[in-house]
Formats: structure tokens, C-alpha cells, sequence
């Protein structure tokens, strides 16, 4: 009975799920380090957007343009939020003196004069909030071209040809106010984060009926193009059922990669960094970036001529 019991005893981690998970984690991360991306040399501008709260959306918007940079992308991330959490994930100063994308849009500074570099890697750029931006959408009533700002402001930066980016990833507030829709108005595609909990849907209706008022009066070539699932818990059923019910909707849109919910993607913003910095190895960092590479892949972009 001893030796059954011991014999039972030395295989039991080795079938555990922490060991199953384990494995699956550095059989993951072996196969990022073997991945070779492509970028296609034109620059891709995504919004990140979702009106409803709580759904990771700053989150994804810094760990995916981490994970790009990782890639070898030259990635500008501008924080459109006035909570400047996009900013305080980056690690670049933001305090109410610092010259932000409130300037760019009520004052008209060049882009280029407000992007800092942040610590965690070269190629990745961030124009930041301050605090002043919170009043922005009541100045922003006044200015002429008032949809535009941003759009103008990011054209007049990439003509530059020694300002070449990859991507350009915005993060806006969980609203639809002039902000929003400026950042619609700059990009040509929308990254919508969606949680996957009770109510994930929520909003989304809302969301695609701005997108599509959008396209029709401002600018005809936004598009929906990628979905992220996040804060994906496995060992729940309504977790999964959520994924099914998005996946069924949005099936083309839809990414392969699910955002796990990770102790180590909520505590990177505490010390200034992203998790692909914060913890590189952790399931949050990297699933982060097999949901960059999967970015890189599904160009639907047309090319330019």
C-alpha cells in the first residue's frame, strides 16, 4: 500500500494543473522566440474603444503596443484619457507643466514637440495626457475643425519621413464625446477589448452604431477590425460562454488569443511599466504578445499604391 502510494505521489505534479499550465507556458514562449513578423511598412492606427468601463481597454492599449515594440515595431501610443493611465503604464512624465495632447489639440504644438520616449524601449513613443485635458472637451466646441484636430496634427507628424511609425495606437476616454471622436476620426481601425463576464455585450451595440456614424459623416474608412477578449478566467463556464457568444457575433474579427485575468498585468501600472516589462515570462505578458503577432498578421488594411 506504501509503495502504490508513493509511486502515485512522485507522478501527481507532473499531473497537476499547475504543472500542465507550466508547461504550456514555456511551450508558448519558446514558440514567440521561434516567430518572425513581418511588418508591412506602412503605419496602421488603431483606436482602442469600448464605452463601457472596467474592460481592460488602457490596459490592452499599453501591453499591446509593448508587445509590438518587442516586435521590432516603432509604436506611438497617444493617451487621449485625462486620467493619463496609458501615460503612467509607459513610465513618461505627465504632471499639469508637461507638454501634452492637450497642446496639440487646443494650442495647435506639432506633434512631434510633445512625444517623449519611453524607458521601457526605444521604439516605443507616447504622446501624454495631463490633467488639462479634462476641460478639452468644452474648449474643443469652439475650434474649427473640431473633429479633425488630431487627425491633422498625426498626418502633419507621419510627412515626416524620419517620424515613420508602425502603428499608432489611441486610447480614448469611456465615452463619446469630442475626444472619441477625434481619435475615430485619426484612425483607420478600432481594437474593442470585451471582458468576459456577464453583461460583455453590453454597450457594443452603441459602440458599432458611433463607429458607423462615424464612417458616414467624418471618416468612411474607420472599421471595426479586431476584437480582444480579456480577463478571461478558464475555470469558469460563463467565461467560455461569453468567448462563444462574441466569437459567433464577430467571428472574423474576433482574435485567437484571450487576455487571462493576471495578478501581474494589474499591479505593471503601480510601478510605471507595462507587464511585457514588469514580468515578460508571466501568462498575461505573453499572452499579450501572441495577440500582437496575431495584430501583425491580420493586416485587413488595404495597401497603398
Amino acid at each position: 500500500m506504501k509503495q502504490s502510494g508513493e509511486s502515485s505521489g512522485s507522478t501527481s505534479f507532473e499531473d497537476s494543473p499547475i504543472a500542465r499550465e507550466l508547461a504550456d507556458l514555456s511551450a508558448r514562449r519558446r514558440a514567440l522566440e521561434a516567430v518572425e513578423v513581418k511588418l508591412s511598412g506602412r503605419t496602421r492606427v488603431f483606436t482602442v474603444s469600448n464605452q463601457k468601463g472596467g474592460v481592460g481597454k488602457t490596459t490592452t492599449a499599453v501591453n499591446i503596443s509593448a508587445a509590438l515594440a518587442s516586435l521590432g515595431a516603432k509604436v506611438l501610443v497617444i493617451d487621449l484619457d485625462p486620467q493619463g493611465n496609458a501615460s503612467t503604464a509607459l513610465g513618461v512624465p505627465h504632471n499639469a507643466d508637461t507638454a501634452s495632447i492637450y497642446d496639440v489639440l487646443i494650442d495647435e504644438f506639432p506633434l512631434a514637440d510633445i512625444i517623449q520616449t519611453s524607458p521601457e524601449s526605444p521604439n516605443l513613443l507616447c504622446a501624454p495626457s495631463t490633467i488639462h485635458l479634462a476641460g478639452a472637451e468644452i474648449e474643443l466646441v469652439s475650434q474649427v475643425a473640431r473633429e479633425h484636430r488630431l487627425r491633422g496634427a498625426l498626418r502633419d507628424y507621419l510627412a515626416d519621413a524620419g517620424n515613420h511609425l508602425d502603428f499608432v495606437i489611441i486610447d480614448c476616454p469611456p465615452s463619446l464625446g469630442l475626444l472619441t471622436i477625434n481619435a475615430f476620426t485619426a484612425a483607420d481601425e478600432v481594437l474593442i477589448p470585451i471582458q468576459c463576464e456577464y453583461y460583455a455585450l453590453e454597450g457594443l451595440s452603441q459602440l458599432l452604431g458611433s463607429v458607423q456614424m462615424i464612417q458616414k459623416h467624418l471618416n468612411p474608412a474607420l472599421h471595426v477590425s479586431t476584437i480582444l477578449l480579456t480577463m478571461y478566467d478558464g475555470r469558469t463556464r460563463l467565461a467560455q460562454q461569453v468567448a462563444d457568444e462574441v466569437r459567433q457575433h464577430f467571428s472574423n474579427e474576433v482574435l485567437d488569443t484571450v487576455i487571462p485575468r493576471s495578478v501581474r498585468v494589474s499591479e505593471a501600472p503601480s510601478f510605471g511599466q507595462t507587464v511585457i516589462a514588469y514580468d515578460g515570462h508571466s501568462a498575461g505578458a505573453i499572452a499579450y504578445r501572441e495577440a500582437a503577432v496575431e495584430i501583425v498578421a491580420r493586416d485587413t488594411t488595404t495597401k497603398e499604391d
